[in-house]
């Protein structure tokens, strides 16, 4: 071993992009955190039917609740089915698009020095 004091082929300025980036990283790690506390007790609408069905989701995806229209119950257990699985997928879509959506802003910035 030879004692040049080269540490690990890192400059100074290399250095201080690493502690930036952390720095950043910290900053984005409690961003998160308090993103899922948010997404937590978010609620999130999807329907079918023109609103007959609705289902509503935290934004974690967490079923809250359904409401149905008894304008709907006269359609049969078939129809019912469809449209409650209908409202399912469009809260679930709605739901990942947000967390997609907050997540991209929660990183936006975030440079990671040598990646």
């Amino acid at each position: 071993m030879t004692g040049k004091g080269q540490g690990f082929g890192f400059g100074l300025g290399k250095m201080k992009e690493l502690a930036d980036a952390f720095k950043k990283a910290q900053q984005v790690q409690e961003g998160a955190k308090k993103l899922q506390e948010e997404l937590e007790i978010m609620e999130i609408q999807g329907e079918a039917g023109g609103g007959l069905v609705k289902v509503v989701v935290s934004g974690n995806q967490e079923p809250k609740r359904v409401e149905i229209s008894p304008d709907v119950l006269g359609e049969g257990a078939e129809v019912l089915s469809d449209l409650v699985t209908a409202a399912m997928k469009d809260a679930y879509n709605k739901s990942t698009a947000t967390m997609r959506e907050r997540m991209e802003e929660l990183t936006s910035g975030l440079e990671l020095p040598g990646f």
